[in-house]
C-alpha cells in the first residue's frame, strides 16, 4: 500500500465525494437561475448537451482505461466539470461548441492525466481556454440580457438557435444581440475593452444600457448569487475561505489602486468584483481541490494570484473577463506554493 503525502490541514469529515459534490450542485443553483432569468433557456440546452456529453465521454475513457463503464459518474466529477463549463459559454452557442470543450476537459485533461485526483489543470477551465482560443467569435457571443433585448425567445426558439443558428422566425445570432438603438452589443467587460480602445473615458463607456446600475445589467446579480452559493459552501465547509477571500482581495486591491489613479481610464473595483465570472471563478473553479494549493497559507496565496492575474489580463490582455486564464496560471505554481507553505513537523524548525 502506497501513501501520498500532501500539507496539512487533512480533513477528517466523514464525506463522501459524491457528498461534497451535491452540496456543490445545490450552491450552483442560485446561479443557474438568475443566468436562466436574464439570458433565457439557452443556458438550460447546454447544460443539457454539456452533461450528455461528459456521460458518453467519461464512459468511453473508463472503458479505454480498463476501468467498469458503471464506475464512471460514482465520483460526480464529470458532471461538475460540464456544469461548470456549460454556465461559463454564452447561452446560445452553437451546440458543438460545448460538445468540443466538454469532450477535451473530460477525455484529455481529466483522462489522459490519469483521471481523478492527478489532473494539473482545472478541467473546466482547460476546455473552456481551448474554445476561446479556437472559436474567439463564437465564444464572445453573449447574447442580450431579456430586459434590454428586442426579442422574447421560447424554450423551442432557443433549441433552433443553438441547432440551426436561426430562429424559427429566421432571425440569427446577430441579429438577436442587437439593442433596442440597433447597434449589436457585447458583454460589460468586452464593451469597456472597446470604449477604451475608441479613446473614449470610463464615464462615457458606463453610459451605454448594458452596465446597469451597479456592474453590467444581469451580470452583476449574476454574480451575487454565486456570491450566495459560495457563502453556504464556506458555511458547510464543502470549501474554506482562504482561495475565496484571496482572490476577491488580490483581485479588489489592485483594482482600488488604478481607480484611485487612474479613475478615466480604470473601472471601479465593484466593476471588476461584480462583472464577468468573478464569483463563480473564486467559489466554484479556483476552489477546485485537485488543482489548488493544499495548506490554508498557500490557498491564501494562491488566491491572491489568481485575483492579481484577473486584475492584469482585464487590465493589459487581450481578452476581457480573465478568470479561467488566471485560474490556469496559478495551476502551474501550485507545486511550488506547496513546497514553502507547508506546516513545519513539531520538532524539525530547527536549522536544516
Amino acid at each position: 500500500m502506497t501513501f501520498k503525502l500532501a500539507a496539512s490541514p487533512h480533513s477528517h469529515q466523514r464525506r463522501t465525494t459524491q457528498q461534497v459534490m451535491r452540496w456543490v450542485y445545490v450552491a450552483l443553483i442560485p446561479g443557474l437561475l438568475t443566468l436562466m432569468y436574464f439570458f433565457g433557456w439557452g443556458v438550460l440546452w447546454q447544460l443539457a448537451l454539456a452533461v450528455s456529453t461528459a456521460f458518453v465521454v467519461e464512459a468511453l475513457s473508463m472503458r479505454l482505461r480498463g476501468r467498469t463503464i458503471q464506475s464512471a459518474w460514482q465520483d460526480h466529477t464529470a458532471l461538475v466539470t460540464a456544469i461548470l463549463l456549460a454556465i461559463s459559454i454564452p447561452s446560445l452557442a452553437p451546440w458543438w461548441l460545448i460538445v468540443i470543450g466538454t469532450a477535451f476537459a473530460i477525455g484529455v485533461v481529466k483522462h489522459v492525466y490519469g483521471g481523478v485526483g492527478q489532473n494539473i489543470f482545472n478541467p473546466a477551465m482547460a476546455g473552456y481556454v481551448v474554445l476561446l482560443i479556437s472559436f474567439p467569435v463564437q465564444m464572445t457571443s453573449w447574447p442580450l440580457p431579456t430586459q434590454i433585448s428586442q426579442f422574447e425567445l421560447s424554450f423551442m426558439d432557443a433549441a433552433s438557435v443553438i441547432f440551426t443558428g436561426f430562429t424559427p422566425a429566421g432571425y440569427d445570432l446577430e441579429q438577436l444581440r442587437m439593442g433596442a438603438d440597433g447597434l449589436t452589443m457585447a458583454t460589460p467587460l468586452d464593451s469597456l475593452r472597446t470604449a477604451l480602445n475608441h479613446q473614449l473615458t470610463i464615464g462615457e463607456a458606463l453610459q451605454q444600457p448594458i452596465f446597469g446600475t451597479l456592474a453590467g445589467l444581469g451580470w452583476q446579480w449574476v454574480n451575487l448569487a454565486f456570491l450566495l452559493g459560495g457563502v453556504v459552501l464556506i458555511k458547510q465547509r464543502i470549501i474554506s475561505w482562504h482561495i475565496p477571500t484571496g482572490m476577491l482581495l488580490g483581485l479588489a486591491v489592485p483594482a482600488a489602486l488604478a481607480w484611485l489613479f487612474a479613475p478615466d481610464q480604470s473601472v471601479s473595483p465593484l466593476m471588476h468584483l461584480l462583472s464577468g465570472a468573478t464569483m463563480l471563478g473564486a467559489f466554484f473553479i479556483a476552489t477546485d481541490p485537485v488543482t489548488a494549493a493544499t495548506s490554508n497559507r498557500g490557498r491564501l496565496y494562491f488566491g491572491l494570484l489568481v485575483g492579481f492575474l484577473v486584475f492584469v489580463i482585464r487590465t493589459w490582455g487581450g481578452y476581457p473577463d480573465a478568470v479561467a486564464f488566471a485560474v490556469l496560471l496559478a495551476n502551474m505554481t501550485v507545486p511550488i506554493i506547496d513546497k514553502y507553505t507547508q506546516p513545519v513537523a513539531y520538532g524539525h524548525g530547527g536549522r536544516s
